[in-house]
């Protein structure tokens, strides 16, 4: 218990993040995010991935990268117009964006659709995941 404790004071706090800035114009700045809340608002929770697909079908200006959009979008949630939650399914964690109005029943509907994940059987041969272990 005395080492534990030792360990516990010894380290360092988490850094607290400063907010974030951004250095476009707040015109361009007004355009993208209510694009990216539109987004969002309309096609439910997305993952950083499948909301800068959607930002490029669209083919907004404003963003510069991928790497631009994060900024925004951690910038839209620090000024609660957004909101991330996490999905767990299985192993994995998703990460979606979502407005605060979507409904919470979009979310499990959308948890099958992913085209990114890898498929479990093909990782593990051998190996059947529906069928639970008789002890």
């Amino acid at each position: 218990m005395f080492a534990t404790a030792i360990r516990y004071i010894g380290r360092k706090p988490k850094p607290k993040m400063k907010p974030v800035e951004l250095k476009t114009p707040p015109e361009q700045t007004q355009t993208i995010t209510r694009v990216i809340f539109d987004i969002l608002k309309e096609h439910g929770p997305l993952t950083i991935a499948d909301t800068w697909e959607r930002v490029k079908d669209v083919g907004l200006r404003g963003l510069t990268s991928k790497r631009h959009m994060k900024i925004v979008l951690r910038w839209m949630r620090e000024r609660q117009k957004l909101k991330l939650i996490c999905n767990h399914v299985g192993p994995q964690k998703q990460f979606l964006y979502t407005t605060w109005f979507t409904k919470p029943n979009t979310t499990q509907t959308k948890l099958g659709t992913h085209t990114s994940w890898p498929n479990m059987k093909q990782i593990m041969p051998g190996s059947d995941i529906s069928r639970p272990k008789s002890s």
